[in-house]
């Protein structure tokens, strides 16, 4: 399904950031939790301490978005084989289509909460690693298995 179908997922994002929201942190990685399912996508909570972030990964086929909703993170894509960093701050979100690459980090200081959507739901993500410029297959993770 391309990524423009349906309801606007930084939109939706919103909706839920606007919510109560079961916030959490973990000490030891990302705590994350569903906040709901569709038919046509699904919303994650995410909270990140300092130093917490992901490996470099895709998102099995799926197109999303992400909100900020307190703290900032630093988003990080590839471009001409080299990681390319954007700070995101609170409010701020980013939609992204089927073939994103990124990871994500708290570089800062301070906790940060975010909210993902992802169309359809998550069923696998592709973690790589960036060696000379070039993506290379880490590892498959499977929905139910991984997370």
């Amino acid at each position: 399904m391309d990524h423009r179908s349906g309801p606007d997922l930084l939109a939706v994002a919103r909706r839920h950031a606007a919510a109560p929201l079961p916030i959490r942190f973990d000490p030891i990685d990302r705590w994350y939790a569903r906040l709901a399912t569709h038919p046509d996508h699904e919303a994650w909570l995410l909270t990140w301490l300092p130093g917490q972030g992901t490996d470099l990964h895709d998102h099995g086929g799926s197109s999303g978005a992400f909100l900020i909703v307190s703290g900032a993170l630093t988003e990080e894509i590839v471009s001409d084989g080299r990681l390319r960093p954007r700070q995101l701050r609170a409010g701020t979100g980013r939609r992204f289509g089927v073939r994103h690459v990124h990871q994500v980090t708290n570089h800062g200081d301070q906790p940060a909460v975010s909210v993902h959507v992802y169309r359809p739901a998550l069923r696998r993500m592709t973690r790589y690693r960036l060696t000379d410029g070039l993506l290379q297959v880490a590892e498959v993770a499977r929905a139910g298995v991984a997370w």
